[in-house]
């Protein structure tokens, strides 16, 4: 901590370093748990944890005490202590005025600025900067510290609003192409009110660009995207980029900030980066290209995924040029990002879809390689889209969360670890392995690896020998560690399936062998579809056969089945034994749906049942160009919890997915502006007036005091949240709720990790507060709705608890 002797000699706008801070470690449970215990949390849900102070203790949730210890950073300005790790470090500043300052943090994945949640900087990257508001007086910080180490500066803000260029995402220029461009900067608003009416201009040469910037509120940071226009290039070398942040009023323009840096021209034979907006949030992305240096339509297209800590370009840059084969690395949306599930693997379906459109190749030859967690991506890839690739080659790869990345499997009786279970299972490789036997699959790993073991590529080895796998290629380098030179990445045997292989067309595909764990994930392989499952999110599989002109199979799990005619063309079906005759045969899709025993033809799915493109589980609500819309019907205190955490989650999908979410108020929400896309309320049905705008009457309510699920109720102001549902007049989006009974509930709320990626919940979900030492049995209910959105018809699990009935 500051203390006021060493304050009184900064002058004002000097930087304030934290170098004093009282620490404590061990005090959760670690992991990638959906609902975390720690110690400290439970006291600041209770209202206990007060002024931390050298030699006071806390109860670990094992037994035994912890104990706050003071701490002084090094010469580097480094917070570091073995009583950091796993723990949290307090401070305090004291500030002779009201002011904002740029807190300037690493190594921490929360911080409570005077009680406000703000976004971290867990991995050091040291480029995420939040401005904060310092009161006149003692300033309280409460860092969340996982990895033992802590670097915060408080700075004085250039401007009330400005660039930051630590983080931006910018395209390559190439030789001979004038098109337009797409970037990203990160605007920071440090001013206590809502940044309203500004615009950002990009000048390159004599070729300018004006963008509107989105109103951002106060004391908070987005990455803006924003248009370029660059005059033609003729080689190869940089072209000044100049950004203006300014702000029109009437006709008046003032000119709030500028900034500068380069763009890369490069040839369209080289490494190059490519940007693109992305449905998922609006945002720009990039990926990396490493063009085939003989373009064709013959040629082989390879999707590259990079390790944890690399970029995309750094990825396509690990391999030689291919005269055959063009490269293309997608980012995960960051270095470290989604281990290629969540939004990593969607930001890899949406690079893979453009590079198909816009990249010469034979549309047979589509392959998908990658190292490290790459490797895990490649076999996530690789067994949830079978049908997208002829050859699966993961190097150095982890098979899953559940053998390398910490995901805990909820095993026993409890029916609430089994609901938990099921919403973790789109991520358990070894139970879709079996898609990968219509595949070539060449596994690599080094065999004295020590960052991930061989064990793990021996594991998805045996898995596929014992299920028959054919065309199973597997190489150990002996002696070689995690990273052996290029070769680890670019090997030649590897290489020469790329080139040979061929992934059928659909037509010559005569027998589908498929399982999914959600159809929301993948419900697809060549002509065959799930679209519901009769159990959310356990394994549906089909066996299909086409024999002539009759379609032969079995099904377990599957609710509805849908079989494209213009494939297969067949006039007769039998299902699970189920004969049915003269079959028409055109149209487009043949639709079958399972009651009871029974299958039943039907004309199409209906566009209000849950379906593969609106489903859940929770997460699936975070995509199709999310709104996060923000109560402000209820108490002052209310309102400030709800727009916190919007800004919170805000903050950490822009550090971890590199993401920029709009955020708007209740009583500004439209739902005609907004319609098509995905909405996210914070707040509850008494406290966010946009609820029955979105939700309408029935299903899951959260008020003041419970929560009504169904035909049950839990009471109690301690209560937390989670739930999706579908978007009422808006049949193709989906509401996600992040909601609390009272504000012991909404502190569980603020720090539920739904942006961790191997961390999963249901389509609903009640936390109670005492799941700050209890965990996973502080759940009070959870459940999936049946495939008419109704909670009745799903299934569901509740533990006896206060308030339930």
């Amino acid at each position: 901590m500051l203390c006021a002797a060493l304050l009184s000699t900064l002058f004002v706008g000097a930087p304030i370093p934290i170098v004093d801070a009282v620490a404590i470690g061990g005090v959760a449970r670690g992991g990638r748990l959906p609902v975390p215990a720690d110690a400290v949390l439970a006291k600041i849900v209770d209202g206990s944890l007060g002024t931390p102070q050298d030699g006071a203790t806390v109860a670990r949730l094992g037994g035994g005490d912890a104990t706050w210890k003071s701490i002084h950073a090094n010469a580097d300005g480094w917070l570091e202590d073995a009583a950091l790790r796993g723990g949290y470090a307090y401070a305090t500043v004291e500030s002779p005025k009201a002011e904002v300052r740029i807190l300037e943090a690493a190594g921490h994945s929360l911080v409570y600025v005077n009680g406000e949640p703000r976004g971290g900087d867990p991995y050091g990257f040291g480029y995420f900067k939040v401005p904060v508001q310092l009161r006149q007086g003692t300033n309280a910080f409460l860092f969340s510290v996982g990895r033992g180490r802590l670097h915060a500066t408080l700075t004085e803000p250039p401007a009330g609003a400005y660039l930051d260029l630590g983080d931006p995402t910018l395209p390559d220029v190439l030789v001979g192409l004038s098109r337009p461009l797409l970037g990203a900067v990160v605007v920071v608003n440090a001013k206590a009110e809502p940044l309203v009416g500004a615009r950002l201009v990009a000048r390159v040469g004599d070729q300018a660009v004006e963008t509107e910037v989105p109103t951002l509120a106060a004391l908070s940071m987005r990455k803006v995207p924003f248009s370029i226009r660059t005059p033609r290039a003729d080689e190869a070398g940089e072209q000044t980029l100049e950004l203006d942040l300014i702000q029109t009023e009437g006709r008046s323009r003032l000119l709030l900030n500028r900034a500068s840096t380069k763009l890369r021209v490069r040839t369209p034979l080289q490494v190059h980066r490519r940007t693109f907006e992305s449905s998922i949030d609006g945002s720009v992305q990039y990926f990396a290209v490493n063009p085939a240096q003989k373009p064709a339509t013959s040629n082989t297209l390879i999707l590259t995924l990079h390790g944890a800590s690399v970029e995309g370009e750094g990825q396509a840059a690990a391999y030689g040029s291919k005269e055959w084969a063009t490269l293309v690395a997608p980012t995960n949306r960051r270095p470290y990002g989604f281990d290629w599930e969540d939004w990593g693997r969607w930001d890899a379906l949406e690079v893979l879809e453009i590079a198909k459109r816009t990249i010469p190749h034979d549309r047979r030859k589509v392959d998908v390689t990658g190292h490290s967690m790459g490797g895990h991506g490649t076999w996530h890839m690789g067994v949830t889209f079978p049908d997208l690739w002829g050859v699966i080659a993961p190097s150095a790869g982890w098979s899953s969360f559940f053998s390398y990345g910490g995901t805990p499997r909820f095993e026993g009786s409890d029916p609430i670890d089994a609901i938990l279970t099921r919403a973790v299972s789109p991520s358990d490789t070894l139970l879709l392995a079996r898609n990968t036997l219509s595949d070539a699959v060449y596994i690599l790993h080094g065999d004295k690896d020590d960052n991930v073991p061989v064990s793990e590529a021996r594991l998805m080895k045996e898995t596929l020998e014992k299920l028959g796998h054919t065309r199973l290629s597997y190489h150990e380098q002996p002696g070689a560690g995690h990273w052996w030179g290029g070769e680890c990445v670019d090997w030649p045997p590897m290489f020469d399936l790329f080139k040979t292989v061929e992934r059928p067309s659909p037509r010559e595909v005569k027998s589908v062998d498929f399982t999914t764990m959600n159809p929301a994930v993948s419900n697809r392989d060549y002509w065959a579809s799930i679209e519901q499952q009769i159990h959310a999110l356990q394994p549906s599989r089909i066996q299909l056969t086409l024999d002539g002109d009759t379609l032969r199979g079995t099904t377990e799990n599957v609710a509805w089945l849908a079989i494209d005619r213009r494939l297969t063309r067949f006039t007769r079906a039998v299902l699970d034994g189920q004969t049915f005759e003269n079959l028409p045969p055109t149209g487009a899709t043949a639709h079958f749906e399972r009651k009871g025993d029974t299958w039943e033809r039907r004309p199409e799915l209906p566009r209000d049942v849950k379906r593969a493109d609106r489903s859940g589980p929770f997460k699936e609500a975070f995509k199709n160009r999310m709104v996060f819309v923000v109560g402000t019907a209820g108490t002052p205190e209310e309102n400030a919890w709800a727009s916190a955490k919007a800004r919170y989650d805000s903050e950490t999908f822009q550090y971890r997915g590199n993401g920029s979410v709009d955020i708007v108020r209740d009583t500004a929400f439209d739902p005609v502006r907004f319609h098509g896309r995905n909405v996210i309320l914070y707040g509850n049905a008494d406290t966010n007036s946009a609820w029955p705008k979105v939700l309408g009457e029935g299903g899951i309510v959260v008020k003041r005091g419970s929560v009504v699920v169904g035909g049950r109720s839990v009471a109690g102001d301690d209560l937390a949240a989670l739930f999706v549902a579908p978007r009422t007049n808006d049949s193709g989006s989906l509401v996600g709720v992040v909601a609390a009974t009272g504000p012991k509930g909404a502190e569980i709320a603020t720090r539920l990790p739904y942006f961790v990626s191997g961390v999963a919940y249901p389509d609903w979900i009640v936390i109670g507060a005492d799941s700050a030492l209890l965990g996973n049995q502080g759940i009070r209910g959870a459940g999936f709705y049946g495939n008419d959105w109704k909670v009745e018809s799903g299934d569901q699990a509740w533990r006896n608890a206060p308030g339930l009935r």
